[in-house]
């Protein structure tokens, strides 16, 4: 079963326009494109996904509710140039939502779950030559170290770096229970199960292999100028790294420059000015009720800003 995490608070937030232009930038499993689609019988949704699985599941379910609406088979680091195409000048809403779909992660050949035993995959895009095996096999100590400490935060990123290097020299890592044995081993049964930095690992790999932060630092920021005055967009992350660079490019583009802060509004020259307002200066959080029927969304949180 596929739940769209914060899906009608997300939508609520949107304020959809029954004839306005929206981009769903992570279409998935079409939860969200779906109540989107339901909203604007005169309007039309474009929705981004680099995973053709999602995307042939999502035609239909899209079909069955209107045809107002066009996939775009790619990454959303890409979505300028993808609109530009459309001829899609300006946007009346955009919807991020970062997280893997649970299909991706319930789907053991995929490689992206440290519960089940596949081979390392990890790939969003299928097509892509970089792959979760790749990374573990190819990437240098310190590479590995990097990766480990910068998308995971793992205080004992060089240790595992190092037993990971260690092990391929007698033979490649092609699984990813293998690559689980190895973090254990290399940290120590104690530590393994007080803070199973699995999970973080396994995060690490997956955002290196599909370049996930990089993608919202370029996106966000043009979703931000091709978005109509009063146009709205929702982002939904789910966890620290993704959350801060949403929150600090929010903030960059909701303040007056330095130079001119202080000053009236009335001096401030046009392109100085803030572009947006925060809705919401906290994140919203998934309701109990949420949490209880889905614990995937226990990590989500969703801004929202506005544009001026």
């Amino acid at each position: 079963m596929h739940y769209s995490v914060m899906r009608d608070i997300a939508i609520e937030n949107l304020k959809i326009k029954d004839d306005g232009v929206y981009v769903d930038a992570t279409l998935g499993y079409a939860g969200h494109s779906s109540e989107i689609l339901k909203r604007i019988k005169n309007g039309m949704l474009f929705a981004f996904d680099a995973d053709s699985e999602a995307i042939s599941y999502s035609h239909h379910k899209l079909l069955s509710i209107g045809s107002n609406f066009k996939i775009i088979h790619s990454n959303f680091i890409n979505m300028e140039e993808c609109l530009n195409n459309e001829n899609v000048e300006l946007v009346d809403g955009f919807l991020f939502d970062l997280g893997l779909s649970s299909p991706e992660i319930d789907d053991a050949t995929r490689g992206f779950s440290f519960m089940n035993d596949a081979e390392l995959d990890m790939r969003m895009d299928r097509s892509s030559k970089i792959d979760a095996k790749h990374i573990v096999n190819d990437y240098s100590e310190q590479e590995l170290t990097e990766i480990f400490f910068k998308y995971a935060e793992e205080p004992r990123s060089k240790s595992i770096a190092s037993s990971i290097v260690s092990y391929r020299k007698n033979k490649e890592i092609r699984t990813t229970i293998e690559l689980v044995e190895i973090i254990k081993s290399s940290v120590g049964a104690n530590y393994f199960f007080k803070k199973h930095p699995e999970r973080e690992i396994f995060q690490a790999i997956r955002i290196e292999v599909n370049n996930e932060l990089k993608a919202i630092e370029v996106a966000l920021p043009l979703a931000i100028k091709k978005l109509k005055k009063g146009g709205r967009i929702c982002v939904i992350t789910f966890h620290s790294l993704e959350d801060r660079i949403v929150k600090n490019i929010f903030k960059s583009f909701s303040e007056t420059n330095e130079i001119f802060k202080g000053l009236p509004e009335s001096d401030i020259p046009e392109e100085y000015k803030p572009l947006i307002k925060l809705i919401n200066k906290k994140p919203i959080l998934p309701s109990e009720i949420e949490i209880s029927e889905n614990s995937r969304s226990k990590s989500a949180k969703l801004r929202v800003i506005e544009r001026l």
